[in-house]
């Protein structure tokens, strides 16, 4: 675990702590990276111009897309 240390956005004065599981992160970054090599793959490519549901489309049906992310 690491600890991050910042400010409230709401009050500068105040401080907080976070902690984050750098394991967890780690496996969250994994998975995005696999994620995002199946999207680039040309199998990916030909199961979305079949018609077919892809595990990305299942993956956006199920959390949708962030709009802050896109931008």
């Amino acid at each position: 675990m690491s600890g991050f240390k910042g400010f409230s956005p709401k009050d500068e004065h105040e401080e907080f702590k976070l902690y984050v599981n750098t394991d967890e992160v780690s496996k969250l970054i994994k998975s995005y990276k696999k994620i995002k090599k199946y999207q680039k793959s040309s199998i990916h490519e030909i199961t979305k111009l079949s018609g077919k549901e892809t595990s990305v489309d299942r993956l956006i049906e199920e959390y949708g897309i962030d709009s802050e992310a896109i931008e």
